[in-house]
């Protein structure tokens, strides 16, 4: 298949880039910039549109199958304001997918986020896809507005959606200032690491595995027109962030120590937040 791919330079992007060629399909990437470069090595590259999101000309999705928005505005901390991340995490991928539409393509895949759910976390040992989106912060809020607004245009116009709410995603690419990388610096350079407590729950999946759900989810025939399918992607292993940091600490070999309840927990954070994952999804967690 051909795939249009939005933040193809992204982490997650990158590795999903490298899966999709591995599975032999053929990648048009959208960059904002030429100069913008990739979370990790790509064995190939794709042919690449430079472009901002809501400026793509019609022209560049001849031949494509399926569009995959991987792109997302401030995912982390500090967010941008709400209006800037309505701006690029609804209003511009609206935009982009109206054009893809006038071009044939009728199968999208969206990458969402976890923390749409936001405080119904707090009410579910594991998070069901329909759970009530109540969202806390500027960006899972835009997040959960494109996931009724993606919703809506599947519906109005007859297409195959599928969104894809990622837990705690890490790996090789990721955002320095977040904990996988965090873990990996201090470790090397051999100096201790303060966390929070570690009490806090999550389900940590790593980014090879996200890439192939969503690459996967592009040839899967069970996504009926006009029925939008929303799933939670994870691992399946609910896991304290202090088990998580040890079992790291220990395979980067480590020579500091963590210092766990060093650094205060950030305000109104939810405890547990854990996805209940499809039968299909616990399987294919489990396969080797």
């Amino acid at each position: 298949m051909k795939l249009f791919v939005t933040g193809a330079t992204g982490f997650i992007g990158s590795h999903l880039v490298n899966q999709a060629h591995a599975a032999g399909h053929e990648v048009i990437g959208l960059r904002r910039l030429p100069t913008s470069k990739p979370r990790i090595t790509l064995a190939k590259q794709p042919t690449w549109i430079d472009s901002a999101l809501d400026e793509v000309p019609e022209s560049a999705f001849s031949g494509c199958d399926a569009v995959v928005h991987l792109a997302a505005h401030t995912a982390n901390v500090p967010y941008d304001t709400l209006e800037n991340c309505i701006r690029w995490n609804v209003l511009a991928p609206l935009t982009l997918f109206r054009t893809a539409i006038s071009a044939g393509i009728d199968r999208f895949v969206v990458a969402g986020s976890c923390f749409e759910y936001g405080r119904s976390g707090e009410r579910y040992e594991f998070i069901p896809p329909d759970a009530p989106l109540e969202p806390t912060h500027s960006y899972p809020a835009s997040k959960a507005a494109a996931s009724i607004a993606f919703s809506q245009l599947a519906i109005e116009e007859n297409l195959r959606l599928s969104i894809h709410r990622i837990f705690q995603v890490f790996g090789e690419g990721e955002a320095e200032s977040r904990l996988w990388p965090s873990l990996k610096r201090a470790a090397e350079s051999g100096n201790d690491f303060p966390m929070t407590s570690g009490n806090q729950v999550r389900d940590f999946v790593s980014v090879t595995e996200v890439a192939k759900k969503i690459v996967d989810s592009v040839v899967r025939d069970d996504i009926a027109p006009g029925e939008p399918a929303i799933e939670n992607v994870g691992s399946g292993n609910p896991c304290r962030l202090r088990d998580f940091a040890e079992e790291w600490w220990s395979r980067f070999g480590a020579n500091g120590k963590l210092q766990f309840g060093a650094l205060p927990s950030r305000p109104n954070e939810v405890t547990r937040y854990v996805p209940e994952l499809s039968q299909r999804d616990l399987q294919n967690s489990a396969e080797p």
